[in-house]
């Protein structure tokens, strides 16, 4: 059969409007740039440089910004002194730099954010994230790095000690490896938070030049996120500097005392800010039902798996027997690194058998994470429950017990009550007796075995 002129004029016409679009599908993807130039003078296009904290930010869209002052509160009785702020400045120009100060400040940010997700898995065999920096005042500050991960998620690298070796020395080139911020499964295909700089306390730093290179040269270190948990080591963030070594030291004088007046005591607690509440909120109820055992209670707020291994390797339970030794720990691995669930149960093994070696004779009644997050579904609760699922096996029955009293903690479809838990992580003094109640069968048939 011949196609007549008419048709075949047409079937040109419509192949030669395919055609383009065959070919644009058939050709390779575009190469990836040797950088991505995040703030250098101007944030890239879409991009914008924000300060802030938790709850507040501002764009620095002109020459200067400020971040809103925090709303009175009832339970303040003073306003807060909360001051952050940005300023364009110099660097090898008149505005190529950006300056941030703050004061009084739990958390304060310099983000670049806001613009169209990045794919930043072609930089990750060989690619830094470099910046130059001058820290100006951070004696009472502290310093750590931040990326996006993927929806929800963020990898931080903390530099607070490097950063305060830095203070005075004018500027300084930083350059991380990109896979300091890259862990198994996350998804570096869309990053919507290239960069952040994060800090607290009170100083003064600039910031210019900040890039992803495609193939760098890092000069800066960051830890191994594999053996971080397990690995012994202070807590070190600017707001626990001047009281955790000195808890450390109270705690030994503690215990030192208790033993030059003929006491041991029979329950120890070991944990984070949530066992440290039961000298706060929780003191009546410890009153009411543990001083009669002699309990003593070593937590440290903030204190992840690996800053417990420390306090443990620097005789916090030496020297005594207790015969039941209470241990939660994980819920700051989540809440602060956003750790994988695995490398916070390889932290919690590690503890149980530094627990097992230096109290042989004491049993472990080891606590499920508390529950967190207002809701079931939120990400950190979800990462303490994956945590729970795997440290549930670490109880034998005999040296070693597992007991998770998270649903005495929370309503029946699994919310947490601010009558239980107001910032939806440590319990009031209601949540403490909660956590007593639920835990007293278990507790009192443990120390009638070890009679």
């Amino acid at each position: 059969m011949k196609l007549s002129p008419i048709l075949l004029s047409a079937s040109a016409a419509a192949l030669s409007c395919l055609a383009p679009g065959a070919r644009a599908a058939d050709a390779p993807p575009a190469a990836p740039a040797d950088e991505l130039r995040l703030f250098v003078g101007q944030p890239m296009k879409g991009y914008q440089l924000t300060i802030g904290d938790f709850e507040r930010s501002a764009p620095l869209t002109g020459d200067r910004a400020e971040a809103p002052p925090a709303p009175a509160s009832p339970a303040q009785a003073q306003p807060s002194t909360t001051r952050i702020s940005a300023r364009r400045s110099g660097k090898d120009g008149a505005r190529d730099a950006v300056t941030m100060t703050w004061q009084d400040a739990w958390y304060a940010s310099l983000r670049v954010t806001g613009g169209a997700p990045l794919d930043l898995r072609p930089y990750l065999a060989h690619g830094t994230l470099e910046f130059d920096i001058d820290v100006k005042d951070l004696h009472q500050g502290g310093l750590s790095f931040k990326l996006a991960c993927g929806d929800g998620c963020e990898r931080k690298v903390n530099h607070l000690l490097p950063g305060r070796a830095l203070e005075g020395k004018g500027w300084q080139r930083l350059s991380f490896a990109l896979s300091c911020f890259h862990r198994e499964g996350d998804d570096f295909s869309r990053v919507t938070l290239p960069f952040s700089v994060e800090t607290g306390g009170r100083g003064e730093l600039s910031i210019a030049n900040v890039r992803v290179l495609r193939r760098g040269r890092a000069n800066a270190v960051c830890a191994d996120y594999r053996t971080e948990s397990v690995t012994p080591s202070p807590l070190l963030q600017s707001w626990s500097l001047d009281w955790w070594m000195p808890r450390h030291e109270q705690k030994l004088a503690e215990i030192r005392a208790m033993r030059a007046a003929g006491r041991n005591p029979q329950v120890v607690f070991i944990g984070d800010s949530i066992t440290q509440g039961w000298e706060d909120a929780g003191k009546a109820v410890w009153a009411e039902h543990y001083a009669r055992y002699d309990a003593l209670a070593l937590g440290f707020g903030g204190d992840h798996t690996e800053n417990v291994l420390w306090r443990l390797q620097h005789g916090e339970i030496d020297g005594i027997a207790p015969k039941l030794t209470v241990l939660m720990i994980g819920t700051n691995n989540t809440g602060d690194r956003q750790d994988a669930p695995a490398a916070t149960a390889a932290g919690i093994r590690r503890l149980i058998d530094e627990i097992r070696m230096r109290q042989p004779a004491s049993k472990i009644l080891l606590l499920a994470i508390f529950p967190r997050d207002p809701k079931p579904d939120g990400r950190a609760r979800v990462l303490n429950n994956e945590i729970n699922a795997l440290i549930r096996g670490f109880a034998d029955g005999q040296a070693v017990h597992f007991l998770d009293i998270g649903a005495a903690l929370t309503n029946p479809d699994g919310t947490l009550s601010p009558e239980v838990m107001p910032d939806w992580l440590h319990p009031n003094e209601n949540g403490y007796r909660l956590w007593a109640q639920a835990m007293k069968p278990t507790l009192t048939r443990l120390l009638d075995e070890s009679r």
